[in-house]
């Protein structure tokens, strides 16, 4: 094999595998604040701050799972193309205030 034909052959190695399991570990951490947010507003006499919190913790997780979705599913194919600054930014914002109403049910 001539060294232009190797370097066009792509070998991945693990580095997708531990991608795609980071990404559900955020997920999967994003789900327990949001649960956690979910139950704690629907404690007796929870204040409606608290629902408001807890629902917002459910459209946050929400948008990172569907973030996480496309993502891992682009990760699927032979050469995945580059994370868009626009969708890493907005996956940071996500787990950050996620981080951030987690921190808060914790208070």
């Amino acid at each position: 094999m001539t060294p232009r034909r190797a370097a066009a052959v792509r070998d991945p190695g693990l580095q997708p595998e531990r991608t795609r399991l980071a990404w559900r570990r955020t997920t999967l951490t994003g789900a327990v604040i949001a649960v956690l947010a979910v139950k704690s507003a629907l404690h007796a006499g929870a204040p409606p701050s608290g629902i408001v919190a807890a629902a917002l913790c459910a459209v946050l997780w929400l948008g990172l799972l569907g973030l996480a979705h496309r993502r891992i599913g682009a990760l699927a194919g032979p050469r995945p193309a580059a994370l868009a600054p626009r969708v890493a930014a907005t996956a940071v914002l996500c787990t950050v205030a996620l981080a951030v109403c987690g921190a808060a049910l914790v208070l």
